[in-house]
């Protein structure tokens, strides 16, 4: 697994406040109807979003849309300047990796989970990889541990490691702790915004949730009937809906 070294970091810092994601007039339609209507967003580096908006708002859709796991109907999305159609699927999901509301996991142990995706790039994780992305999620001596034994809490922990093995430069959490009962919600809500802090990421996280949206990004988007209503600094977007 790739570290981030001090230079790095160092640059990451200095790019901050750079475009990063840019999508122009991004639709998508299912069956005649419109499900995401010309959004047009940008996302700098080191950005934390919260994409906010009743249940049934396009949301979940306009995430899947960024890193193509449904294609758009119409519309552009560009990273760092590119645009992602040039982008090789696999690579672009690495760089902008997703966790979804309710963990897949494949059957096997939790290192065979995490080694999955640096493994389709021809990267081996060692033992101790492995150990330390699971002491990052709170879940140090779990490798061995079948997934059938898991929590949905502790599945959910592990589907952010597997996430974090790839080295994404973005993260896009889908409803991430909404299956989880409330103490498990606070303790994957704390720890993500620890690793979103430590590792500088971009994140793009979608809430139903307008407290946990406050809570955890500077900046919102709110989304109705598939439509961008706003944009802007958390506090001001939310409070105003």
């Amino acid at each position: 697994m790739k570290h981030k070294s001090e230079t790095e970091a160092v640059t990451m810092k200095q790019n901050q406040g750079f475009v990063y994601l840019r999508t122009e007039e991004l639709s998508w339609q299912r069956n005649g109807q419109q499900i995401v209507e010309e959004i047009s967003v940008e996302v700098s580096r080191g950005d934390i979003v919260a994409v906010a908006g009743p249940s049934g708002a396009g949301k979940s859709s306009f995430l899947r849309l960024l890193n193509r796991l449904t294609e758009p109907t119409s519309g552009k999305v560009y990273l760092e300047g590119q645009d992602y159609t040039e982008i090789a699927p696999q690579e672009l999901r690495r760089r902008l990796g997703m966790v979804m509301q309710l963990p897949y996991l494949f059957p096997g142990t939790v290192a065979e989970n995490i080694r999955f995706g640096p493994a389709q790039r021809g990267q081996q994780l060692g033992d101790s990889e492995i150990s330390e992305l699971l002491e990052r999620v709170s879940l140090g001596g779990y490798a061995a541990r079948d997934i059938s034994n898991l929590s949905v809490g502790e599945a959910q922990r592990v589907s952010l490691a597997r996430t974090l093995a790839n080295d994404p430069e973005v993260l896009l959490l889908d409803e991430p702790t909404s299956a989880l009962d409330r103490a498990a919600e606070q303790e994957v809500e704390e720890l993500i915004r620890e690793i979103i802090t430590a590792q500088q990421l971009t994140c793009l996280i979608v809430t139903h949730n307008m407290e946990q949206a406050r809570r955890m990004a500077e900046r919102a988007m709110l989304i109705r009937e598939g439509r961008l209503i706003a944009m802007g600094p958390a506090k001001e977007v939310l409070n105003a809906d």
